[in-house]
């Protein structure tokens, strides 16, 4: 039996096909589509074509950004070089106030140059009246040098580094992040995994870029450090730099961390102002003037 028959002989069907107008070949009796009308759902070819070519634009707009981004930073590691927290202590000079920019070793930039890409960015004093610093802010960050623990409960890179780590290595810290504080007891279990969360991050080399302003939401540290996050973030777009395949992050329990390929759950999801890299083009520039 011949396709498009619809059960009859195929001779049969021939003379009906030979002697009807309104009919097309192997419709059935069912009638004809309309020429240039689409199937209900599907969306016409020029849509889609258009579709595809805005994503694909944005794409080489994001990797325009990003490589102008990069190239900023690798000015900056010219002027002062890199540290790692494991290699700092308060006694170094810090500026008051600033953004840091964490790299991460093994994670390597894939669509926008060579070097390692960024992890993790972070500032500090975004509430009106805060008197943290920016050294203040990182020690956090690195724990207690003198027992190699830490406070996950006051750092979220602690945190979120620390529940990767349970993932990852099938730990059980069912304490780990509950909670704003802890007991002395509850901190003694936990501090095993402290320790390893101080090892993780102290390697992790890092840039910090001086940027004095007032404390508060509105500060300019605020605006650079939610666009790079913003800009650096794969949360929901064509990855560009992606995580390699042996990445911590990939186990947080949090996808925001998984999809971005970032240390950051806040700002992942946003879109950034292109702008913002005049800004981080300013300071940089200070910052080579000053050296």
């Amino acid at each position: 039996q011949s396709a498009g028959t619809c059960g009859k002989p195929p001779i049969k069907y021939i003379a009906v096909m030979k002697n009807s107008k309104r009919q097309s070949a192997g419709t059935c009796g069912k009638p004809p589509m309309t020429k240039g009308r689409p199937k209900e759902g599907v969306e016409p070819l020029s849509t889609l074509t258009q579709s595809v070519g805005r994503l694909v634009t944005h794409m080489d707009e994001r990797r325009e950004h990003l490589i102008k981004f990069y190239s900023l930073l690798g000015r900056l590691e010219k002027s002062i070089g890199t540290r790692t927290l494991a290699s700092c202590s308060g006694r170094m000079d810090w500026p008051k106030r600033g953004v840091y920019f964490f790299r991460e070793l093994g994670e390597l930039r894939s669509d926008t140059g060579d070097g390692l890409r960024i992890v993790r960015v972070g500032t500090h004093a975004l509430k009106t009246d805060s008197r943290t610093k920016l050294w203040t802010r990182l020690s956090q960050h690195k724990g207690q040098p003198s027992t190699g623990g830490g406070n996950h409960r006051g750092s979220i890179f602690r945190l979120i580094v620390g529940a990767a780590l349970i993932s990852r290595d099938m730990g059980e810290f069912p304490t780990w992040g509950d909670g704003n504080t802890a007991k002395g007891d509850v901190r003694i279990g936990e501090f095993p995994l402290e320790c390893e969360v101080s090892l993780v991050i102290g390697k992790m080399p890092f840039l910090w870029l001086s940027l004095e302003d007032d404390a508060g939401p509105g500060s300019r540290r605020g605006y650079v450090e939610r666009n790079a996050i913003a800009l650096l973030s794969n949360y929901h777009r064509h990855p560009l730099d992606q995580p390699s395949p042996h990445w911590l992050g990939r186990h947080c329990d949090r996808e925001k961390v998984r999809t971005s390929g970032l240390w950051n759950s806040n700002h992942v999801d946003e879109s950034y102002d292109p702008r913002f890299l005049d800004e981080l083009e300013r300071h940089v520039s200070a910052v080579g003037g000053a050296s």
